[in-house]
């Protein structure tokens, strides 16, 4: 009898265990039942908000529940992505992540962040990737490349740019100044919609900052670009040269951007976000949207090409960062 107890025990549980998976399965299949946080972990204005502000609301469309854009600037993007890890793994956070805070961060603040986000996030999908202008003020004197370096080697150290530190266009500026021998003063930002302004006002004389913020002001000959990172010329500004062209081979990068949440989220949800994404940003109003704002789509086709994709960016600038002896605190 004590044997047929037992029995009776072990298959009330495994029912339970049964049940109690089914029960998690209906629920990540229900997903989402309420409004969903969408973490920017940048002030709003910059390429990552925009790209997170027309993906919100198709989401929204075809989801039926509210993505909410939350900005979390702050820390060259750690505070809106610790927010992000530290967040339940129940679907409901969500953080868009670009270059910086998805593969640069980890490995140049690796000794003062309090949280692992290779470990501690996983990817869903990638996004867009845009790439950077060189640009200044319309009063700026300099008119080309050339001229912008012939006048900053003329007033070392007088001159100042602006950039989040450790961000990848810091990063950028650090290349360029280092090549082309010059030197200049960083103001750090909280992200490029305080940059923006700062160089529209003369404040700041120059900055690598997102073609997709920027490319309506140099049309509308508020800013000047001198040069593109992308590998080819921007159809939007044709007479901007690449970096290449302008004599440096190599150099630059894009932001590209990405959907990440909490390890540990169900996978039934990842998937079921990964494929919303997918049929979203396949929709000819999105596309149109992104077209307008200047941001180049470049999904992925699945979580784990996404995946694989972060950790070769992560392996890829922990060796500039190294090449280059950069040191953040």
């Amino acid at each position: 009898m004590g044997y047929v107890r037992s029995s009776g025990v072990v298959m009330f549980a495994v029912c339970a265990l049964q049940g109690g998976a089914v029960s998690a399965a209906e629920r990540a299949t229900a997903w989402p039942t309420k409004p969903v946080r969408l973490i920017v972990p940048f002030a709003p204005g910059g390429a990552t908000d925009i790209v997170a502000r027309i993906l919100a609301q198709g989401l929204a469309e075809t989801l039926g529940q509210q993505f909410v854009v939350d900005n979390r600037s702050g820390a060259s993007g750690n505070i809106g992505v610790e927010m992000a890890v530290r967040s339940l793994p129940d679907g409901y956070t969500v953080v868009i992540n670009n270059v910086s805070t998805g593969a640069i961060n980890p490995i140049a603040f690796a000794s003062t962040l309090k949280y692992d986000s290779t470990k501690e996030l996983t990817g869903v999908a990638l996004l867009a990737s845009i790439p950077n202008l060189l640009v200044s003020g319309a009063g700026f004197p300099p008119s080309t490349i050339k001229d912008l370096i012939e006048y900053a080697k003329a007033r070392p150290g007088q001159l100042n740019y602006s950039n989040p530190v450790g961000a990848y266009s810091h990063l950028d500026m650090l290349e360029f100044m280092s090549k082309a021998g010059i030197q200049m003063v960083n103001v750090p930002s909280k992200g490029a919609g305080s940059s923006f302004a700062s160089i529209i006002a003369g404040e700041i004389h120059f900055s690598f900052l997102n073609a997709a913020t920027v490319t309506p002001q140099v049309k509308a000959n508020r800013m000047k670009a001198f040069v593109t990172t992308a590998k080819k010329r921007l159809t939007e500004l044709p007479e901007v040269p690449t970096m290449a062209e302008a004599g440096f081979p190599g150099m630059g990068s894009v932001n590209w951007n990405g959907f990440f949440v909490p390890a540990k989220t169900p996978r039934a949800i990842v998937d079921k976000l990964a494929a919303t994404t997918s049929q979203v940003l396949l929709r000819p109003a999105v596309q149109e949207a992104f077209v307008k704002a200047g941001v180049p789509l470049t999904p992925s086709a699945s979580p784990e090409e996404f995946q694989e994709f972060v950790r070769a960016e992560q392996k890829r600038w922990a060796r500039i960062i190294k090449e280059n002896n950069v040191k953040f605190e």
